[in-house]
């Protein structure tokens, strides 16, 4: 195969053309092995092909610590029976393959029946999100390690306080094919692109970081667009450097004032979790069996769209080959609906929303969220952190985690403030918020009028699998929240 013929394999633009015609794969593959799984007792069956290339740039100490691409496909076949699912996959996608890997999958799930036939139809998604002129994996290394040159050289600059940079770029080209049960199959071709900066900084023994990035489903220009890749970096190094000065946050039950954009992570792992289908199907999650009651302050509609361009929790069509679409889960504080994959969707008597996701081809899908933010309120932020005497301004997170059963979550702030008298004072370092999700959302008692979605960062874990998602708030006032910190409150 020439250099031509390979790069047109690496970064395929149309997926029907990509597996029809450059992989070899037949309408037949897919007419015989659905139809097969399809037996007396199965309620569902799919084939999930997938062809990923990865390309990842980064640097450390202004030098180029890795530079890697990596290519791999395959597929994966599902049978549901129930709530039984048997599935299997292999990397080797030829007939043969698929044929072997979907009889394991109907071992798993089927004792016997026999087989119906399947009419397919081939189709385009009804939406398309992320059109690019050029996907960002073509674009050359030299010029991924360039712009991270910049950004070590430009957060250096920024205070000499600053004693490391760690930049990396991160480009996906993801070409999927799905083959469904009641015949449709669809494809799409979903370009990802991310940077991510981190700054070190080091003073008197204290030593400090800051965190900043962003990304979507765009072109490699987006990086470049009013010198975004540099705002990153001085973002990166003024929360690093401004981290130098925090005093000790505060301890204990205190009004938290949220500030919009990435704070948004609380909302998805407090509160969207315990919405997906599953949790709710096995009455494991705290809002089992509460649709159409009251779960939070009146000021809350929280909503999932996986239709918005270019953001990296959009897709055309989820991992099943359902439409994404915009769910609303909670209105003016009552519980609307969850989000759901064909299968819980099935089991529940619901609809499935377009949120059934899966990492890769190895995994089966689960119903996950997309984009997930809180709508906007009628406030001004200025006008809510004037209504705080004392409290907290979270600004941005670290790391977190949620406890689906009970609700509980746990989160750190990697940037806050303290509001004293309606004003942001001192910064300040170790908080972390503790609260229970359900209940977050009742006390709520201001909402922005300023949303903001995240910079393209998000990747959400659940039962082993990472998925890109985004996520969004505008600023919210919490009445009540408990904060971790190494003082006590005055």
């Amino acid at each position: 195969m020439g250099v031509g013929e390979s790069q047109n394999v690496a970064v395929p633009v149309d997926a029907r053309e990509f597996f029809f015609e450059q992989l070899g794969i037949q309408e037949r593959w897919l007419e015989e092995n659905v139809g097969r799984a399809l037996c007396r007792r199965a309620d569902d069956a799919d084939l999930y092909f997938e062809h990923r290339t990865i390309e990842s740039v980064s640097l450390e100490d202004g030098l180029v610590k890795t530079a890697t691409r990596h290519v791999q496909q395959g597929v994966g076949a599902r049978v549901v029976v129930g709530d039984r699912v048997g599935y299997a996959h292999t990397d080797d996608v030829s007939f043969e393959s698929v044929c072997l890997a979907s009889r394991a999958a109907e071992y798993i799930a089927l004792e016997s029946g026999e087989s119906r036939s399947i009419a397919v139809r081939v189709e385009r998604p009804p939406h398309q999100l992320y059109r690019l002129k050029e996907p960002p994996i073509v674009v050359p290394p030299q010029e991924k390690v360039h712009l991270l040159s910049r950004v070590d050289e430009v957060a250096r600059g920024f205070d000499q306080r600053i004693r490391n940079v760690l930049a990396s770029i991160v480009v996906e080209h993801k070409v999927i094919l799905i083959a469904r049960a009641d015949g449709l199959v669809v494809g799409d071709v979903q370009p990802l692109l991310r940077m991510q900066v981190t700054c070190i900084a080091e003073d008197r023994g204290s030593r400090q970081q800051g965190s900043f990035g962003g990304g979507g489903r765009v072109e490699f220009a987006f990086l470049t667009e009013g010198d975004r890749y540099l705002t990153y970096a001085r973002k990166a190094a003024e929360q690093a450097v401004r981290n130098l000065s925090a005093t000790d946050a505060p301890a204990g039950e205190m009004v938290v004032v949220l500030g919009p954009g990435w704070p948004g992570i609380l909302l998805h792992e407090a509160v969207g979790h315990g919405l997906e289908g599953d949790f709710n199907r096995k009455g494991v999650s705290a809002f089992a069996g509460r649709l159409g009651e009251v779960v939070a302050s009146p000021a809350c509609t929280v909503v999932d769209d996986g239709t918005i361009p270019n953001r990296r929790g959009s897709l055309n069509v989820d991992d099943e080959g359902t439409p994404t679409s915009r769910t609303v889960l909670i209105e003016n504080g009552v519980l609307r609906g969850y989000l759901q994959d064909r299968l819980n969707a099935r089991l529940m008597g619901m609809r499935p929303t377009g949120n059934g996701r899966r990492e890769s081809f190895a995994h089966m899908p689960l119903p996950r969220m997309t984009n997930t933010f809180l709508l906007p309120g009628e406030y001004t932020p200025e006008e809510i952190i004037r209504s705080v005497q004392r409290g907290l301004y979270a600004a941005y997170f670290g790391g977190g985690q949620v406890d689906i059963t009970s609700g509980k979550f746990v989160f750190s702030a990697s940037e806050a403030f303290l509001i004293e008298d309606g004003r942001l004072t001192r910064p300040v370092k170790g908080a972390t918020l503790i609260g229970h999700g359900p209940e977050v959302l009742k006390r709520v008692t201001m909402v922005g009028n300023d949303l903001q979605l995240d910079e393209g960062i998000g990747t959400c874990g659940k039962d082993g699998q990472s998925v890109p998602v985004g996520v969004g708030l505008p600023t919210v006032r919490v009445d009540g929240l408990t904060v971790g910190g190494t003082r006590p409150a005055s």
